[in-house]
């Protein structure tokens, strides 16, 4: 993790003595059950339990002290607490194997950072919605091929991010109940050393759901969704980032990143202000999206498990959560002080003499009998003409001069074509789809 890049409450998931902590609460858990079955005698839970309600600080350092000579991590663990516990420690880990643990951690850990990747994508589409309203009905020039299309609003704009974001939400919330699986079965997944009621009893004190079939691992289809859920997610965060960084373009500028007092954005020209802010969410997206694939090539392990995953999710278990979660606040904080432009966004629809109303007059001169091909070819001739004056000329002002336009359409009859509030009847219909 890089801190640059990080928020408090997500890092602190994944620190090594958060880790422990739900490593001990596993092994307590466990061992509690076990001693309601009368497997190991309720003097070794209790010591465990007794010992953990004292607050008891995770000495890191000194389980990697311990981990140096025994080169295994679960093990120089436990090791630790039993020389916290005492000789009642023994009775912990009886019939489970390393990955139990880890695995079922794993698990705790990702549901958590799921939970705040999804406040996270809560505060974003808040922002998305009160923005979109805000410009409900602010025209703006649609873009197809980098080149101007039709209007629309740049409510429709961010309304379309929202629905988009809404989207990832649903995605992230099965894949976190797809995550959060919980296995305490054994070296090889058969129970044949511990009773299946241990861990149905390590799930829910947990908040996790049994493995139905484990090996001596959590099946890693479920993490390579996890991991690609991110990354479509990570995928629309740039989406929306990369369309900012376009409008704030010094030659389109209908849109730019807050540029905050004392902000400077070169050092060695004064006047830049630059999307840099959107730049680093485009770069941010990338790393969340290389985690996928590893994260797929993990699901192919040898025969009932081998460590191959282990390192690979030791990275992007914490890098992918905690840099999305940082992406996602801070494309909040963009969306929520972008500043917008309505003026320009008008010198820019108006800027290629009324051309984005190509279509209607398409439209009416086939109504009015002409064919589509020679309506086409009418229109597009008429059309070329203003493209090569750079915006010079007026579409209207050449249509009304035209013959064959003429011929079919009335000049009040053209005019209408070029309303520019014809755009938007169905706004409202769209803004019921997206917000209810």
């Amino acid at each position: 993790m890089v801190p640059r890049y990080s928020r408090p409450a997500m890092v602190a998931l994944w620190e090594p003595e958060a880790k422990y902590r739900i490593w001990f609460e596993i092994e307590a858990h466990a061992t509690q059950k076990l001693a309601e079955l009368g497997v190991v005698p309720p003097a070794g839970a209790e010591a465990l339990w007794n010992w953990w309600r004292t607050d008891p600080a995770i000495d890191v350092a000194a389980i990697d002290a311990i981990e140096a000579v025994t080169k295994h991590d679960v093990i120089a663990f436990l090791t630790w607490v039993a020389e916290q516990v005492g000789e009642e420690a023994r009775f912990m880990h009886q019939g489970m194997t390393s990955s139990d643990v880890l695995d079922t951690t794993l698990a705790v850990q990702l549901a958590r950072s799921a939970d705040l990747l999804l406040e996270d994508l809560d505060q974003l589409l808040a922002a998305l919605e009160r923005r979109a309203q805000e410009h409900k009905y602010t025209p703006t020039i649609g873009r197809s091929h980098g080149i101007h299309a039709e209007p629309v609003t740049f409510g429709l704009k961010l309304a379309q991010a929202h629905a988009e974001f809404a989207r990832c939400r649903t995605r992230l919330q099965a894949a976190r109940a797809e995550i959060a699986t919980c296995m305490v079965s054994g070296a090889v997944g058969t129970f044949a050393n511990i009773d299946p009621r241990v861990e149905e009893h390590v799930a829910t004190q947990l908040g996790l759901v049994p493995e139905p079939i484990s090996t001596q691992v959590i099946p890693r289809d479920r993490h390579a969704m996890f991991f690609a859920t991110l990354g479509v997610i990570a995928s629309s965060v740039e989406r929306l980032a990369v369309e900012i960084r376009h409008l704030q373009r010094t030659e389109v500028l209908e849109a730019e990143e807050y540029f905050a007092p004392g902000q400077k954005g070169s050092s060695a020209m004064p006047h830049k202000r630059n999307p840099v802010l959107t730049e680093n969410l485009t770069g941010l997206a990338r790393v969340v999206r290389a985690a996928a694939l590893p994260a797929m090539e993990n699901v192919a392990l040898w025969h009932e498990r081998d460590i191959s995953h282990s390192s690979v999710e030791r990275f992007i278990g914490p890098d992918a959560c905690i840099t999305l979660d940082f992406a996602l606040a801070r494309l909040t904080g963009v969306v929520d002080k972008l500043l917008v432009y309505p003026e320009r966004m008008q010198s820019n629809l108006d800027r290629m003499g009324g051309l984005v109303h190509s279509q209607r007059v398409l439209l009416a001169l086939t109504q009015a009998g002409v064919s589509r091909e020679d309506a086409y070819a009418i229109v597009q001739r008429n059309a070329m003409q203003v493209w090569q004056s750079d915006g010079k000329l007026s579409l209207l002002e050449l249509l009304k001069a035209d013959p064959e336009v003429t011929a079919a359409l009335g000049e009040a009859e053209l005019e209408d074509k070029f309303d520019l509030g014809y755009h938007f009847a169905q706004v409202d219909h769209i803004f019921a789809r997206v917000f209810g």
